[in-house]
C-alpha cells in the first residue's frame, strides 16, 4: 500500500521516562506518524468519511501523550501505534515515531527517538 497521512513533529509535555525527575519535571516529547490506508474511495468521492480525518488522529495522540505515564517511550509508541489501529477502521498500518530531545544522557546528543511499525493484522 503506498497512500499514507504523514503528521510530523508534533511536540507535546509529557511525564514518561524511568527516572524520577522524568516523571515529576515532564519533558517535551516529539511523534512523528504515518498512517497507510488507502485513498481511491476519498479520491473519488471528496469526502472525509471517506478518508482518515487527521485531526481526530492528533486529538487521539495527544490524550495519549499527556495522559498515563511510561516507563519506556517504546511502550509509548507501542500504545499510540494499538490505539490508532483500534480506532480508524480505514488505517491498515501506522509507523510512529517518538521522539525524546531531552533524554537524561551523560554525553552529547540532539535526540533519542524509536520508531516502530504495526499493522491491523497483527491486532
Amino acid at each position: 500500500m503506498v497512500d499514507k497521512i504523514t503528521l510530523t513533529k508534533m511536540p507535546f509535555y509529557a511525564y514518561h521516562g524511568v527516572m524520577e525527575e522524568e516523571r515529576s519535571l515532564g519533558q517535551r516529547f516529539i511523534v512523528n506518524l504515518e498512517l497507510y490506508l488507502s485513498f481511491k474511495e476519498a479520491g473519488l468521492s471528496d469526502r472525509v468519511k471517506d478518508t482518515v480525518n487527521y485531526a481526530r488522529v492528533y486529538d487521539r495522540v495527544k490524550e495519549i501523550v499527556e495522559g498515563k505515564p511510561f516507563r519506556l517511550i517504546e511502550a509509548l509508541a507501542e500504545h499510540i501505534a494499538q490505539e490508532l489501529l483500534r480506532q480508524f477502521v480505514r488505517v491498515q498500518g501506522v509507523r510512529v515515531e517518538v521522539e525524546k530531545p531531552g533524554a537524561p544522557v551523560a554525553g552529547v546528543l540532539e535526540n533519542v527517538s524509536v520508531t516502530l511499525e504495526r499493522w491491523r493484522d497483527e491486532l
